[in-house]
């Protein structure tokens, strides 16, 4: 019994030597650890209270739209982007607000919102989309230039199709019947190298094939 005390002792005296050696250490990491995990659930819990309160503000948003309210779809937009801008929802909402100042003949304002969520979305998708409505706003405004710049860069391959397609019009709307002409070749080849499970379905890719085709021998070049 005896020696087991003194083992323990022995045991003891070292644990209280490495103790304090690196107590200090273990204590700071500890801390830190500590520190770490707590921030990281505050962070996922703010997250979901800033997607939750922008939920909410869509949904005002949807209701907007859905009363051709363009003011108030406007003012709705812009707090999703001053509020929740890391939030689907802002860009979502500024696509949104964006078509419902296009319908009631404000271009500048939809050119603003599309600009930013092409600029801002976290989501390639509705970086993408934004991009597109943005080039078919200014395409309508007949800022050209600025249109193709809005399409610069390589879109994924599911928009690839739509992108050529809409530089082909914006080419053909400023009578460049060549360049608007290789376009529509453009969109209909990324067209039909689209896998099955992307881009258009079957039941609308035959009838979008169709629509660039025409554009294709308006140019004068039936194939």
């Amino acid at each position: 019994m005896a020696a087991y005390d003194l083992e323990e002792q022995e045991q003891l005296a070292e644990l209280k030597t490495w103790w304090h050696q690196h107590g200090n250490r273990v204590t700071n990491i500890a801390l830190i650890v500590a520190l770490a995990l707590a921030g990281w659930q505050g962070w996922n819990w703010w997250q979901r209270n800033q997607a939750t309160q922008a939920s909410a503000v869509y949904m005002g948003l949807e209701k907007a739209a859905a009363g051709k309210d363009a003011l108030h779809a406007r003012e709705l937009a812009g707090e999703l982007i001053d509020k929740y801008p890391r939030t689907a929802y802002a860009a979502m909402g500024a696509l949104l607000s964006a078509r419902v100042q296009t319908d009631a003949g404000d271009g500048k304002n939809a050119q603003a919102q599309l600009q930013w969520a092409a600029d801002h979305s976290t989501d390639p998708a509705l970086r993408d989309l934004a991009r597109l409505r943005l080039a078919a706003v200014l395409l309508d405004a007949k800022s050209y230039d600025a249109a193709l710049k809005a399409l610069d860069g390589t879109p994924a391959d599911a928009f690839a199709p739509r992108f050529e397609e809409m530089k082909g019009d914006i080419e053909a709307a400023r009578g460049k019947v060549a360049e608007a002409r290789a376009d529509y070749e453009s969109a209909i080849a990324k067209l039909e190298k689209l896998p099955a499970d992307k881009g258009e379905s079957g039941a609308v890719r035959e009838p979008y094939h169709q629509v660039l085709q025409s554009k294709l021998e308006a140019m004068g070049a039936g194939k």
